[in-house]
């Protein structure tokens, strides 16, 4: 990963950071709104290409908070907060129907709220994940190609792929395309969407934003959000970089991610604009990397962690955050304090010199004083987390604590029953523990209680 780890040399990694929850549509929204999402009946949970807008009316966004300062601002990418789709029938509310892969909604029409109903002048997205129906590009929340199709008119089932169900239990014909990890499900596609180029088309877009906006707005400063739909799945690398890593497919698509972060990095250096660009690289959560991956090809991509994407252990929420400014960042280095993505939203408010309005960010703590050379000084003292099936944690000084017995996500067990006389919930200690692998629960009573109070007090609305 040259690119990236280019961006690594010149820039601040934070080596303690984590998403605010451990799958991607509640983290998005902590990180655009500087709020946990379960504060959210409609952001707490995953969401997918159907659901309705999550982000509030009146929530201010980073997006916002940029376009108060004067940038333009754009989003181009995995959008996967929800929109408001227009319906054939005027009165129907938005309806998918599995069985036969299709929806009732009205393609021609604009969504009612994407987007620009957040602070962003321009998007180009996808509705969700790429293995999500609709599969269709909107700029603007208008659709650019709505005649529409199933994807297995596109995507025969015995065409390169393999007919496979989605939870591995049960069979039904052409719900989802199956090979190692390149998979998506049946619904419905633009004639013209290619699911194996969505990544290059996005790049692109991102590309022609940064030299539009280099040629026509020079004067003015921008803020471009550009989600990426990999590496998540499906792991469809472009011709380029095929078989050109030592760990397979995943291997592969994470040099093809490499090269993204090198295009937009050459692109600004080409327009003049690189040297006061803030690029901020991170995730949305911890990868989908279960031992039977870890074991394949000798590659653990959480470096001894527990646990993966959806889960409660670190595995399912810590992350990469790697921050580079050339003519800003007063001290390169690593910063090894906690941090989370919701604090961006504060940062950027210090960097553009707003200040916080109440019920704003409530869970937002600003580490502009670290891109100003500040290394040592901590950011915030505890962080609640949030996994795939609801389950609380939280982290503060050098312990973890966890409501509850099992993963609460993706890794078998999810949930356990307490043993008679056994730990009801989890306590590891962070800096001797790395691996959550020693549950100091019965042991440290008193902790637990205090981690308890704690957390019941973070979530009835007061954030530390």
């Amino acid at each position: 990963t040259p690119h990236i780890d280019n961006l690594a040399r010149k820039g601040i990694v934070f080596t303690n950071a984590h998403a605010s929850a451990s799958v991607c549509t509640p983290s998005r929204y902590g990180f655009l709104t500087g709020r946990y999402a379960w504060r959210s009946k409609s952001a707490a949970r995953g969401g997918n290409g159907f659901s309705k807008s999550i982000i509030e009316e009146e929530r201010v966004t980073i997006a916002n908070l940029f376009k108060n300062a004067g940038y333009s601002t754009a989003c181009i990418g995995k959008w996967h907060l929800g929109l408001n789709w227009q319906t054939k029938e005027k009165s129907e509310e938005v309806t998918f129907f599995p069985d036969s892969g299709l929806s009732n909604v009205d393609y021609t029409k604009k969504v009612e709220k994407g987007p620009d109903s957040y602070g962003f002048d321009y998007s180009f997205i996808h509705p969700a994940s790429l293995d999500m129906p609709p599969y269709v590009f909107l700029r603007d929340n208008l659709v650019i190609d709505p005649e529409i199709v199933l994807t297995s008119e596109i995507y025969p089932s015995n065409l390169n792929a393999t007919e496979y169900s989605w939870d591995r239990k049960h069979t039904n014909e052409n719900d989802v395309y199956w090979e190692k990890m390149v998979w998506w499900r049946r619904g419905e596609i633009s004639k013209s969407f290619r699911i194996e180029n969505c990544l290059t088309e996005i790049v692109e877009d991102g590309v022609s934003y940064i030299e539009k906006h280099a040629e026509n707005n020079s004067s003015t400063p921008f803020f471009m959000y550009m989600p990426l739909t990999g590496p998540h799945t499906p792991w469809i690398p472009t011709d380029m970089f095929k078989e050109k890593s030592s760990i397979g497919t995943y291997g592969d698509f994470i040099l093809n991610i490499d090269h993204v972060v090198g295009q937009i990095t050459e692109t600004l250096i080409k327009n003049g604009l690189y040297e006061n660009t803030i690029i901020i690289f991170s995730s949305d959560n911890g990868a989908y990397w279960p031992k039977s991956e870890i074991e394949l090809n000798q590659h653990d991509s959480h470096m001894g962690r527990r646990g993966q994407k959806g889960d409660i252990w670190d595995g399912g929420h810590r992350i990469p955050l790697i921050i580079s400014w050339p003519t800003g960042i007063n001290r390169k280095g690593h910063y090894e304090h906690l941090v989370s993505l919701t604090d961006l939203f504060a940062t950027i408010s210090d960097l553009t010199n707003q200040k916080l309005k109440d019920n704003n960010g409530e869970d937002s703590f600003s580490f502009f004083h670290v891109l100003n050379g500040d290394l040592n000084t901590k950011t915030r003292h505890s962080m609640v987390h949030q996994s795939s099936g609801g389950r609380f944690g939280l982290r503060m000084e050098e312990w973890k604590y966890i409501e509850g017995l099992g993963s609460g996500g993706f890794t078998d067990p999810r949930v356990m029953e307490p043993k008679p006389g056994g730990p009801t919930g989890q306590l590891y200690h962070t800096k001797n523990d790395l691996s959550e692998s020693t549950n100091l629960f019965l042991k440290h009573p008193k902790i637990v209680d205090k981690l308890q109070n704690e957390l019941d007090k973070q979530k009835s609305g007061s954030s530390n």
